[in-house]
């Protein structure tokens, strides 16, 4: 399946985990919080300061 900035990140988690460790080095230090089930991939970026098309990209690797 195809992660999209669209996604929520706790989306992302449950049908990619291996992908944490990307988010993680991304700066996304949050994926246990509340905002984790509620916040895109999208939102999240824009809050850390990370351009989203690159991590997307990189997350669909």
């Amino acid at each position: 399946m195809k992660i999209e900035k669209t996604m929520k990140i706790n989306e992302i988690l449950d049908i990619a985990p291996e992908k944490a460790d990307l988010l993680l080095e991304a700066g996304m230090h949050c994926l246990g919080c509340m905002a984790a089930a509620e916040e895109t991939l999208e939102e999240a970026c824009m809050v850390h300061g990370i351009d989203v098309d690159e991590l997307v990209e990189e997350l669909n690797k």
